[in-house]
């Protein structure tokens, strides 16, 4: 098991090169929410020559649609959603800098290649843990397409988000890799 690597978004190329897959990493500061219905739009937007809701330029998107905030918190439950459903708007936005993904399950082999070309990595969070999760988040605030309700797109502080690398920037996969250490 490796030691724990932090990061601090926005992230850099040289910030994600040194990471391999199976890293255990925690997050602190600015990240944002988004979901396939806000992938589309922001990608709509960009093709539009608008602006996107947030800069992509080293940015970290966790695919969440948290539950309402309870009484006293900043958010309620928030547990990855599952990435595949962002697999058709990944590569794009990485090419315009987006440097890290967050969520849960495989990912396309065509987004594994866009993450080596434009140097970006898939992270896992805990899936079924929404309030784990969400007790990492210290500020919550929608940005972008409130009508999306849950899947709008959110800014949100973390401090030391628990994540394990999935996909690294030399084409490392931690789901293969485990299932070829099993299969022996």
């Amino acid at each position: 098991m490796s030691d724990v690597v932090r990061l601090q978004p926005p992230l850099s190329s040289q910030d994600v090169s040194s990471l391999k897959a199976g890293d255990r990493v925690l997050i602190s500061g600015t990240i944002y929410t988004g979901r396939d219905a806000a992938h589309k739009r922001i990608v709509e937007a960009l093709q539009k020559g608008q602006d996107p809701p947030f800069p992509l330029e080293g940015a970290v998107i966790y695919y969440v649609g948290p539950s309402p905030a309870p009484p006293g918190r900043v958010i309620g439950a928030a547990g990855p959603t599952t990435s595949y459903r962002m697999d058709p708007f990944a590569p794009y936005l990485m090419a315009r800098g987006l440097k890290a993904m967050i969520g849960k399950g495989k990912r396309s082999d065509e987004v594994k290649k866009a993450m080596q070309e434009h140097r970006a990595v898939y992270l896992a969070a805990i899936g079924g843990a929404g309030a784990l999760m969400a007790q990492c988040i210290k500020q919550a605030e929608v940005i972008a397409y409130p009508d999306l309700g849950p899947e709008a797109v959110r800014r949100l502080v973390v401090q030391d988000m628990p994540l394990v690398l999935v996909n690294d920037v030399n084409g490392g996969d931690l789901y293969q890799e485990g299932k070829a250490a099993y299969q022996r």
